[in-house]
């Protein structure tokens, strides 16, 4: 079960439910990954909606690092996540969300 106080959010992938959470470290892998110089770049450039395939994969991918989870990148882009990129985006924008709101 996710707890919402640490930033932790559930999501079904290949139809089994996972918890996600962006973690110090996740945020860290982020930052390495997109090539942003700090968590305030990082924040801003999601505001800003700039947010590729790659991008969501990168996410995810560090969503479920920092919950536990032992899948790569790799593993993430294979994984059926609901029905559209519509979904996938959702995701994303509930894990940023949660990983950055102010409590």
């Amino acid at each position: 079960m996710p707890n919402p106080q640490r930033g932790e959010i559930e999501a079904t992938l290949d139809g089994l439910p996972r918890t996600l959470c962006l973690t110090l470290g996740a945020l860290a892998e982020l930052e390495t990954t997109l090539t942003a110089p700090d968590l305030v770049t990082l924040a801003e450039r999601f505001e800003q909606g700039h947010l590729s395939a790659r991008d969501a994969i990168a996410v995810i991918g560090a969503g479920l690092r920092g919950a536990g989870g032992t899948e790569t990148d790799a593993d993430v882009a294979k994984m059926r996540i609901g029905g559209s990129a519509v979904e996938a985006m959702t995701l994303v924008a509930s894990l940023l969300s949660a990983a950055f709101a102010r409590p």
